[in-house]
């Protein structure tokens, strides 16, 4: 195993496990220079990386073959937590401290990769330092030292050069922008993103080509954001594409809805164009290669050729004479009886170990109407023909495509070199996989066509629209997906991980509200007779999301959770008011409050140890707001499929639940879209805004609130509806 390092940015944190496996390999080698690759044992070909994150999944992708997907999970966790740990330190390492107290090590009982990447952060941090001076962290300075004392660990960091160690504490491995090369200065842009091989600031072109054949999912909106990251990084332009190649999936409705959903991504490209457009050209290639004898055509039967390809046989076409394959080649552009039961197939290699070189199908006749261009042809490329051609044509530079993909590479770069066409860079990246997820526009069509959910928008899907409108934000996704890279690490990603990016995103700017049960338990504070009015902040810690007016009266209102863990004799604080001392509480038999008399106690300002509650004024002043709270849970009850298991197993369980509140008057001002904290309860987006009355009904339009989760817990969503406070 040979690893290239760059002593400008050294990648600790994978050259601690490459010591970590050096068991498994017979010969390590390690070369100081400018680039940054490394390449693994039984392969001759060097895998760049960008920072020592993308190392360390490399080296432990390759070793650690025992890892199940849970264990895989968890590991992937941290390596994602390792990049945005010193975006907020201090929380960071309460939050470590907190789960290094029962723990020896992050994942199991050995040391791991997660380990090592959190570990190399720390070290070479200079803020860790300033922080350990200021709060107590016992759990991680033990931890720090244990992993310090390892073999592995001590080894490698002895054997580190010491212009390196210098830079170790220069180097910004977590949030820089990706390697750009400027040709002109020759300057240097180093971070966690992988770096695109021979680009050049200014003139990096990167695509995205959806098929117009459905609604956008979240592994689209990876694909999308990605490009637009290298577009917005090296100042180069972003083309959408539609790949409208089979006329039979297109539908122009859909090209809207995908238009609309890459708006709603705050995606602007630079170019719109359609693979139609170049339908002429396409042809001509294909004619090209007919007549240059590298491609031919062939009316064997799909299941037939299905076979044979497996079993490597050549077709019995394949040796047609030019003149043949011309001639079928004009039945074919016709759409007669003759044309349709032919295709055409390029001729590479069918003894190749690679299936997708042994005579792939590049063109099919399809007597049927385009979206586009109507019935002006009968023959379609396939998108493994038309895509290196339109790439290429169009100035694309840098492909950016998902692993599943790695074995067409060379067929994409073989239909390049015979048709003499100028050769873009693919790089790849590892496809988004959810938890509790299906991302096939099969699989999400049924159960849109099944009822089981209301719609491509419901949040229970995880399209675009659907995660936006249950309380995601671009902004989080596109944390989440920066978060990541441009990893070719596969794993699932729990959805956690992504609803807390989101958290930190709506936190700091989600405005404060009150919201009680259906049944509350009135307060009867002694002595206030007047009803009066209190101008507080909408955020305690953000004073420009404005402020409220809520009002105080003689009689409070609170939930009867919270009359239930009152006691006679002690303080309650009530929130945005102060400090209320509890003088009797009236019970039924079975322990039901049915009220409680208090007294205010405002001159007290001790908060410390009293119970927090949130509480509502009866008055006609302050109106109640009718409002619903509504929960999801994943539709799909097992986090991990099975490669041929049917998901249609794990669906039937209530994924959707509704509680009707009584909301503050300030919650009739809310507006759809809007993401708000009801306190003490979590986050929830607006989906529908409170109205007045019906002239029909003379009812008011509810308020309708989707909860945005916070990533903080796994506790069941029935647990939620209980509205257990969770820290």
């Amino acid at each position: 195993m040979k690893i290239l390092c760059n002593k400008l940015n050294p990648p600790l944190g994978g050259l601690l496990a490459a010591e970590l496996y050096k068991t498994l390999v017979k010969d390590v080698e390690l070369v100081w220079s400018g680039e940054s690759s490394i390449t693994l044992p039984n392969s001759a070909k060097p895998v760049p990386y960008g920072t020592s994150n993308d190392l360390i999944r490399i080296i432990e992708n390759a070793f650690n073959k025992s890892a199940g997907p849970l264990q895989r999970l968890t590991m992937n966790h941290w390596l994602s937590f390792s990049l945005i740990l010193e975006e907020d330190l201090t929380k960071s390492l309460e939050y470590l401290d907190k789960i290094l107290g029962p723990l020896t090590y992050l994942v199991g009982e050995t040391l791991s990769v997660s380990d090592l990447a959190v570990f190399s952060i720390l070290y070479a941090s200079t803020q860790f330092k300033k922080v350990l001076k200021t709060i107590s962290l016992n759990n991680v300075q033990r931890w720090m030292k244990l992993v310090e004392a390892q073999e592995p660990v001590s080894k490698a960091l002895l054997s580190l050069p010491n212009d390196v160690v210098d830079n170790l504490s220069k180097s910004s491995p977590r949030r820089s922008p990706p390697v750009a090369k400027d040709v002109v200065s020759g300057r240097l842009q180093e971070g966690k993103f992988i770096d695109l091989p021979h680009a050049e600031m200014g003139k990096v072109v990167v695509r995205f080509p959806p098929e117009a054949s459905g609604f956008l999912h979240i592994g689209h909106a990876k694909a999308a954001l990605l490009n637009q990251y290298y577009q917005q990084a090296f100042e180069g332009k972003l083309i959408m594409r539609f790949d409208d190649t089979n006329p039979a999936k297109e539908n122009a409705d859909f090209e809207k809805v995908i238009l609309e959903d890459v708006e709603m991504l705050e995606i602007k490209p630079d170019i719109f164009t359609h693979t139609s457009q170049y339908f002429d050209l396409m042809q001509e290639f294909c004619e090209k290669l007919i007549k240059e004898g590298k491609a031919f055509v062939d009316d064997t039967p799909p299941e037939q050729m299905k076979n044979e390809r497996e079993q490597k046989i050549e077709s019995k076409n394949r040796s047609n004479s030019v003149e043949k394959n011309l001639q079928l080649w004009g039945e074919m552009k016709k759409g007669s009886q003759i044309g349709v039961r032919n295709c055409v197939r390029a001729k590479i290699d069918m003894q190749s170990t690679n299936g997708c070189l042994r005579d792939p199908t590049i063109y099919r006749c399809k007597p049927e109407e385009h979206p586009r261009t109507g019935t002006s042809y009968k023959v379609y490329p396939t998108y493994d023909f038309a895509c290196p051609i339109v790439d290429s044509i169009e100035g694309v530079t840098h492909v950016l495509r998902t692993m599943e993909y790695h074995d067409r590479d060379p067929q994409f770069y073989w239909f390049i070199d015979s048709l003499g066409l100028r050769k873009p860079y693919i790089w790849e990246y590892s496809r988004l996989s959810m938890t509790n997820t299906v991302l096939s526009k099969r699989k999400l069509t049924w159960f849109v066509e099944q009822g089981l959910v209301d719609g491509w928008d419901d949040p229970r899907m995880p399209t675009v629209r659907g995660v936006l409108r249950r309380g995601m934000t671009v902004e989080g996704l596109r944390q989440f997906i920066q978060a990541q890279g441009s990893s070719r690490s596969v794993v699932f990603m729990e959805w956690d991980k992504i609803w807390a990016i989101n958290k930190k995103v709506i936190d700091p700017i989600a405005p404060r509200f009150t919201a009680l049960e259906t049944s509350p338990v009135p307060v009867n504070l002694k002595g206030v007779q007047s009803e009066t009015s209190l101008n507080v902040q909408l955020h305690p810690k953000n004073p420009d999301v404005g402020t409220k007016a809520i009002w105080v009266s003689k009689r409070l209102l609170i939930d009867q959770l919270d009359a239930k863990a009152l006691k006679v004799g002690e303080n309650a604080t009530f929130i945005n008011y102060g400090n209320v001392m509890i003088d009797n509480i009236n019970r039924t038999p079975d322990g039901t409050v049915t009220s409680i008399d208090a007294t205010p106690n405002l001159e007290n300002k001790d908060f410390k140890k009293t119970i927090k509650l949130t509480w509502l004024a009866e008055t006609p002043q302050s109106p109640t707001v009718e409002t619903y709270c509504v929960y999801f849970d994943h539709i799909i009850s097992k986090p991990l499929l099975g490669k041929d298991e049917d998901f249609k197993q794990y669906i039937g369980h209530q994924t959707r639940w509704e509680v009707p509140m009584l909301g503050e008057s300030a919650l009739s001002k809310v507006k759809v879209g809007d993401i708000i904290e009801l306190q003490r309860r979590g986050f929830f987006r607006v989906d529908v805004a409170a109205g007045p009355p019906s002239p029909h009904t003379s009812r008011a339009t509810p308020l309708i609130l989707f909860h945005v989760p916070d990533g903080r817990t796994k506790e069941k969503v029935s647990q939620c509806l209980e509205f257990t406070i969770l820290v």
